[in-house]
């Protein structure tokens, strides 16, 4: 597999030194991606990154992640408009690990001369004292040659301090390390980090007269111009915790057909022939949305495994009349309040459930499905209202029995109006 031709397709180029292709052609090559522990989780921006880092192993290469534990104490001003909040050195180091365990995921660690690396700049700056760094690197590179950096300039009106106007040393100085201790020639990443990358390859050559390669690949963007990986929530995350399993699957679920042709190539490890088959597939029935489906399930397994894609899956079909009473039961409370957040809700005392409610004055009275008994009575002979997925009828009524995890009754009225009633 040619690593170059296989990202070319994928849409995952964006900038790439002169002579990269034919390194890569040459020998197994070293290369890593920088990623800066700014919080305890990846989101599906870094995802990129890593999945660049996927093809380079796949194509027989080694790949080398760097969890920027130094960097991360200062900041890079790369695409960012103002000075970044600096981390406490526990936050970092709290981050690094949880992080790593990420990385874990993605990457083969266990086999073969180009089994996987995690390593952090931390353990070779720590060391440094500000005189050495002043006279090992800063010697090397001239104000005028980081002034004209992107990253800078785009700063210049706004301010910069010296601590982030430094990132590019530190980071070039990573790829000096990694060039000199582990032979790393290729260094990658977003297109933003095109200046430090290649202030890194100018280090090398200013330092040992060696060569070293940078190649970068498109930031992401959706159809419509807007950042990628954005909700109202914030950013998309890998980590369960900020983002459930089932609003991963359903970012994925919900994209554009413009946008799922893109990122299926980017985000899956599928064939292009796979690939184009499906798009095929797709525009023939494009309402079935075969190619989101394709998309979510690829890499919600992959991000949270077997168990939890499935949850998701069937959490997502209930919204559109395939769930069943059981399968409501069976959510977890989080994903079964995932799956109505923002449906209509109301509130009913514990203490009515002492008896059985009737189903009339449930809707009319409890809640405000119905305007009126006269409009409950006329949807409930219509067949219109179902109870945990059931039908129900005038004569029917409801009782403690009916609670979903002790205390939630999901009504429905019609095809698609949702109603979430709490017991408190």
């Amino acid at each position: 597999m040619n690593f170059v031709e296989e990202l070319k397709w994928r849409g995952m180029i964006h900038d790439m030194m002169p002579g990269t292709e034919e390194q890569l052609i040459k020998e197994m090559t070293t290369a890593y991606v920088g990623i800066d522990p700014t919080a305890d989780s990846l989101h599906i921006g870094h995802l990129v990154s890593i999945m660049m880092l996927k093809h380079l192993q796949r194509a027989g290469h080694k790949p080398i992640a760097l969890i920027g534990g130094a960097t991360g104490m200062i900041g890079d001003p790369s695409g960012k408009n103002e000075e970044r909040n600096l981390l406490s050195e526990d936050e970092l180091r709290r981050n690094e690990n949880a992080i790593g365990r990420q990385l874990l995921k993605f990457l083969d660690f266990e086999s073969g001369d180009n089994k996987a690396e995690i390593v952090n700049n931390y353990d070779w700056m720590k060391g440094f004292t500000f005189l050495g760094f002043l006279r090992e690197v800063g010697k090397h590179l001239s104000v005028n040659y980081m002034m004209a950096k992107d990253s800078v300039k785009k700063r210049l009106e706004t301010g910069i301090s010296f601590t982030e106007f430094t990132y590019q040393l530190v980071q070039g100085y990573d790829y000096l390390h990694l060039y000199q201790v582990k032979n790393c020639k290729l260094q990658m990443g977003g297109s933003d980090q095109w200046g430090n990358i290649t202030t890194g390859t100018e280090l090398i050559r200013r330092k040992t007269g060696g060569e070293a390669f940078a190649l970068t690949c498109p930031l992401i963007t959706k159809a419509d111009g807007n950042k990628f990986g954005k909700t109202e929530r914030g950013n998309v995350w890998l980590d369960p915790r900020y983002t459930s399993p089932y609003h991963f699957y359903q970012f994925w679920l919900n994209c554009s057909d413009t946008d799922t042709e893109k990122y299926i190539k980017i985000f899956t490890l599928l064939s292009r022939d796979e690939i184009e088959s499906l798009i095929e597939e797709h525009q023939k029935a494009p309402h079935q949305r075969l190619l989101q489906k394709t998309l979510a399930e690829d890499i919600t397994l992959r991000v949270h495994g077997q168990q939890e894609l499935d949850m998701a899956i069937e959490a997502s079909q209930i919204l559109f009349g395939k769930g069943t009473t059981e399968t409501l039961k069976n959510l977890p409370e989080d994903v079964f309040l995932s799956v109505f957040e923002g449906v209509p809700q109301f509130e009913i005392a514990a203490g009515d459930f002492n008896v059985e409610i009737d189903m009339v004055e449930f809707l009319a009275e409890k809640t405000a499905v119905a305007k009126s008994k006269g409009e409950a009575r006329r949807m409930l002979k219509e067949g219109s209202i179902s109870i945990n997925k059931q039908k129900v009828a005038e004569e029917d009524s409801l009782d403690a029995g009916h609670l979903i995890n002790g205390k939630y009754i999901l009504v429905q009225r019609g095809k698609k109006n949702y109603y979430l009633v709490t017991v408190i």
